[in-house]
């Protein structure tokens, strides 16, 4: 009988940090070569160019229901790196063809609905569709990462690990472990979710499966202050795939960390100009914020980037559409907060997981409402997740209300990475400061 990975106490040897949908991991697919582009030097180009491979495959056999379902996934992947929602809708369309083909028992065009659904922060849709998925063919793998995904952004983690380990069971590779690694890390066991990585660098059978696995591997070494090793692995996926953007976005943190600001900027600049990402963007607003008033060029430095974040903001409240938290976090602490908090709110009625908890709690806390703010905050900690960032939002939410816990999440932030924001680290310790003033004039007078 398998042993289960993800079964608490121990059955690794001992014993993910990204958020949303987008990294969990890659998809268990029949046909990789039209749905899953290489993730290289150009991922707006790569897509379309699978989803040109996928159209002529339609094209050529416009009966094949499953060629119309696949010809879907590809423009999903589109609408993901280039951002442009409406390949959705060509996605949509896709599946309509699919399914006029083959109405009943069309297992790959169910589980592409889902795989849009999701994309669309449809979540209880994606679970839906998801749940079909499996019970109309129980012994295949991708219904299990559509269900998954589903209830990990509903906030579901009992269930999403079931059907994780039943991935594991049916299918034990990148797509399986990756997701693996990201519920043990959510759930506080680093050491066994840099096992289950490993596992998937192992396991991996194409060079953007190995990339994908490596700056995991990466990000789990960075939430831990490990910086020798965390650049190790950005490194290596930088190798297995030239211009990786995962791989880049690590290796220019990790340049501005020894110091190199200047160059980590030069770098975000050039990857935000092929992959526009918020994460990306909101690293490099923050890297240049950090340098503001040290005659280095401070946030004037990063005014396109600004630009860039500040236009998808306009776009999202006029469409109404999925927000990707870490842009909400950057208009919570370089915009209009409230405006943060309205967006949040919107996707807190979508998706339930604890990034988006944390992301509304300090909009919240940006915003002048630390009491509702705190009530969020501890909902993101409910997982245990070693995650500075969330230490940080927790303690700074409680330290302004006065709360007792406020310091020791600060110093647990700064404990578990020291490095975690460029902008926000030094933030904690300036908070801190007076405390231990306190506790100094304290021992002086006794």
């Amino acid at each position: 009988m398998r042993r289960s990975l993800l079964a608490a106490g121990g059955v690794v040897a001992a014993a993910g940090c990204v958020a949303g949908l987008l990294y969990l991991g890659p998809a268990e697919d029949p046909h990789p070569a039209a749905t899953a582009p290489r993730a290289g030097a150009a991922p707006a180009a790569t897509a379309g160019l699978a989803v040109a491979t996928a159209r002529t495959r339609a094209r050529r056999a416009p009966d094949d229901p499953t060629a119309w379902s696949d010809l879907a996934r590809a423009e999903a992947e589109e609408a993901r790196v280039t951002l442009d929602a409406s390949r959705l809708d060509a996605a949509d369309e896709a599946l309509r063809h699919s399914l006029a083909l083959r109405k009943t028992d069309n297992y790959a065009a169910v589980t592409g609905q889902g795989v849009v659904a999701n994309a669309r922060h449809a979540f209880a849709e994606g679970r839906d569709y998801g749940l079909r998925a499996t019970r109309m063919a129980p012994d295949r793998p991708d219904g299990y990462a559509v269900l998954a995904d589903a209830q990990i952004q509903l906030g579901d983690y009992p269930a999403a690990r079931a059907a994780v380990q039943r991935l594991l069971d049916i299918a034990p590779a990148g797509a399986a472990y990756s997701r693996a690694a990201y519920d043990l890390e959510t759930n506080g066991r680093p050491k066994d979710a840099a096992i289950a990585l490993q596992r998937a660098v192992d396991s991996s059978s194409t060079a953007d499966e190995r990339a994908f696995a490596q700056a995991r591997l990466g990000e789990l070494a960075w939430s831990q202050g490990a910086v020798d090793r965390a650049e190790r692995h950005f490194r290596l996926a930088v190798d297995a795939v030239p211009g990786y953007v995962y791989g880049e976005s690590g290796l220019a943190r990790v340049l501005a960390v020894r110091g190199e600001r200047s160059k980590a900027l030069g770098m975000y600049r050039e990857l935000t100009g092929r992959a526009p990402l918020p994460q990306f963007l909101a690293e490099a607003v923050e890297l240049g914020a950090s340098g503001s008033g040290s005659g280095s060029g401070g946030g004037g430095s990063v005014r396109s980037e600004k630009a860039a974040l500040d236009a998808q903001v306009r776009l999202l409240r006029a469409s109404g559409g999925a927000v990707d938290p870490h842009l909400a976090l950057y208009v919570a602490d370089h915009g209009d907060p409230d405006v943060a908090v309205e967006l949040m709110r919107g996707e807190w009625k979508r998706a339930r997981s604890v990034i988006v908890a944390d992301a509304l709690g300090w909009a919240l806390h940006r915003a002048g409402h630390d009491a509702e703010a705190v009530g969020y905050a501890r909902e993101a900690a409910r997982t245990g997740w070693g995650n500075a960032l969330f230490r940080y939002h927790r303690g700074a939410i409680e330290h302004a209300l006065g709360l007792p816990g406020g310091d020791r999440h600060l110093r647990e932030a700064l404990a578990l990475n020291p490095n975690f924001s460029p902008y926000h680290a030094p933030l904690a310790r300036r908070l801190l400061k007076p405390a231990r003033e306190r506790s100094e004039t304290g021992t002086k007078t006794t």
